[in-house]
């Protein structure tokens, strides 16, 4: 197997691998470009075209960080926010309309919690690199992801559910739910009672 069949299917690889070091690099460099623009400018849209095939027409504030890009799928409608953070390194699939407040960070990666496994080394070729692999990340359609979350490997976030301010989601979290915390859990279902038509404080009097 390749390094990138290696990532891809969840087992140990080399990311100092030339392939995937080569892939990393241009997406860096695309996210580099797509910062530096403003947000009106129509380059952004050919950035995006480049860096994630399947985008579905989303809607990337920026700044935006991207591992490789391609690995992330989009559906129709989505949204992120400033400093939108997606480590790649297994697949990201993000379901339709599913909206991400600013510093949300996606993260694929695992690296080995023993030190001795986790350190450097110098590999076959000579190269100084790390031992790690990656789990995949599903969020589902409807969901809004709050300001400042972290989604870590193997995780699946429900449809329509709330993932509140601050959370670093370590486990699946059921559909139609506000969840919250670090580690994130449910705090309660969500139900019409949620809707804002029944805050009348939210609309002219």
């Amino acid at each position: 197997m390749t390094e990138q069949e290696k990532m891809l299917n969840g087992m140990i690889y080399d990311a100092s691998d030339d392939e995937l070091l080569t892939m990393r690099k241009y997406a860096h460099r695309l996210c580099n470009r797509y910062n530096k623009l403003d947000e009106d400018d129509e380059k952004r849209q050919d950035i995006i075209e480049s860096l994630i095939p399947e985008h579905n027409g989303v809607y990337l504030q920026g700044p935006i960080y991207f591992d490789y890009g391609e690995f992330t799928t989009f559906g129709k409608g989505c949204y992120a926010n400033f400093n939108f953070t997606v480590l790649d390194c297994a697949p990201v699939t993000i379901g339709d309309n599913v909206f991400f407040g600013p510093n949300v960070c996606i993260a694929t990666p695992v690296h080995p919690l023993l030190p001795s496994e986790r350190n450097m080394y110098t590999n076959d070729r000579g190269t100084l690199t790390d031992r790690e692999y990656a789990r995949p990340i599903v969020i589902k359609s409807d969901c809004w992801i709050a300001s400042n979350v972290t989604i870590c490997g193997g995780v699946t976030v429900g449809k329509g559910s709330v993932i509140g301010a601050g959370s670093v989601v370590t486990r699946d979290i059921p559909e139609g739910v506000f969840a919250a915390g670090n580690p994130c859990k449910v705090i309660r279902k969500l139900t019409e009672a949620d809707s804002i038509y029944n805050k009348k404080e939210l609309w002219d009097k």
